[in-house]
């Protein structure tokens, strides 16, 4: 059996490299996927509690997570998607003249 540290360092590695993604790169796609990891890493978190705490709450909000995660993908990409079409720039620093 793996040791429940192991876990919790994947995660924290996973929301490492995804925040890193989030912060330090200006693609919209390099974007979106690095919000996936960062899911990916509670989804790993809340399993790892669940498991050892033997509690079926984390499973609950694994299957959440991982609902939110699609849906935030499949929006995500499709206005990336979208602004390529209008605009021909995946960057966002070019597209931030949509402000309200």
């Amino acid at each position: 059996m793996v040791p429940f540290e192991y876990y919790v360092t994947l995660s924290l590695i996973l929301f490492v490299i995804g925040l890193a993604g989030v912060l330090f790169r200006r693609n919209i796609i390099i974007l979106l996927a690095s919000l996936e990891i960062i899911m990916n890493a509670l989804i790993v978190l809340f399993a790892a509690i669940s498991f050892h705490a033997k509690d079926i709450s984390g499973y609950l909000i694994v299957f959440f997570l991982i609902g939110m995660a699609a849906a935030e993908a499949g929006v995500g990409l499709s206005l990336a998607v979208l602004l390529y079409k209008k605009l021909k720039k995946v960057y966002v620093d070019e597209i931030n003249f949509y402000r309200g």
